[in-house]
């Protein structure tokens, strides 16, 4: 089963979407909002669940699917959490950082709370105020949780996820360094994240969820140019179960609540990267300085995966870097 929120409304309206993602259907009898499913997940699914077999079968009333209608999949979450289970991607960032790699990182997932008041749809521009913060992607992996009771185990954390998408983890490079010499994390530096037009059910997935992650190819362009194709499931440190039962340690974690993995990396750089500081952190390296700039004012990053007959999962998130002139 695939979901998607459509436009309209602070909390969208929920819908459900053919697999083929050329049709939806209006779920808005079964919950109106993706929470409202969240919040009673249980009786909410089978319901939903019927809804997108007769849609599948043609046999729901339906209309034309567009990516550009859709909203952030919960543009309005409870809580937002995202990991860097990449040690990959950690070690790179850090070396462009002038930071050293924690020894207890690879014994203990590295995560932060990401601002989840005002999310943003997969079609929808990246507004900036000025080029000079250093704009970068991250290609991520995502998922939605249901009720997490506090103290989970790995072991369990696992059927508390119910849905999984990407996302657009829009990183602030050059804000980041003086945030994080405060000592107290991100928040200018992490802005407005953007996620795919869809997310699916495990079960929906296949061979692509084995259970505690994706095993499919991140792609990701700029500008129509390939920057990456690293694959999620491969040099993940921390699988998604470990991630939760990390993130619930010593808290509840409620229905609705979105997990991120971390920027898709593989130790094999021929895959290229899926964000332009890794990029730039192998430039210097081979070349003594980064030669690929950061995203600029009218700079589009697409983002995409792709199942085994080579149809897109999720959808793509299609965005355009553009200047915020601030408040009217």
């Amino acid at each position: 089963m695939k979901l998607a929120t459509l436009k309209g409304g602070r909390d969208g309206r929920l819908a459900v979407v053919s697999d083929d993602l050329t049709r939806a259907a209006d779920a808005g009898g079964v919950a109106a909002t993706m929470q409202a499913a969240m919040d009673d997940w249980a009786n909410a699914a089978p319901s939903l669940e019927s809804l997108a077999a007769a849609l599948d079968a043609g046999e729901a009333e339906s209309f034309p699917f567009e990516p550009s209608e859709c909203a952030a999949i919960l543009p309005r979450a409870y809580q937002w959490v995202d990991g860097s289970a990449y040690l990959s991607h950690v070690e790179l960032v850090r070396t462009a950082r002038g930071a050293e790699m924690p020894k207890n990182l690879y014994d203990d997932p590295l995560m932060y709370q990401g601002a989840s008041d005002s999310m943003i749809g997969p079609r929808d521009d990246i507004e900036l105020a000025d080029e000079a913060w250093g704009i970068d992607m991250e290609a991520e992996v995502f998922v939605i949780l249901d009720d997490v009771p506090m103290g989970v185990t790995r072991q369990a954390a696992a059927s508390h996820v119910k849905l999984v998408g990407i996302l657009n983890d829009v990183s602030l490079r050059n804000l980041i360094p003086a945030e994080l010499g405060k000592g107290f994390g991100f928040l200018q530096g992490k802005p407005t994240t953007a996620f795919s037009p869809v997310v699916a059910t495990p079960e929906s997935l296949g061979a692509a969820w084995d259970g505690t992650k994706m095993t499919l190819d991140m792609e990701v362009s700029l500008n129509g140019a390939p920057l990456g194709r690293p694959n999620a499931g491969t040099d993940l440190y921390f699988d998604v179960p470990t991630l939760i039962a990390h993130a619930a340690k010593s808290r509840r974690l409620a229905a609705g609540t979105i997990l991120g993995t971390g920027t898709i990396s593989n130790h094999d750089r021929s895959v290229g990267s899926a964000c332009l500081a890794e990029v730039r952190v192998i430039e210097t390296i081979e070349h003594g300085a980064p030669r690929t700039p950061f995203m600029r004012f009218g700079d589009r990053v697409r983002i995409d995966m792709r199942n085994a007959d080579g149809n897109s999962v999720f959808g793509a998130i299609d965005q355009r870097v553009v200047k915020y002139d601030g408040p009217a």
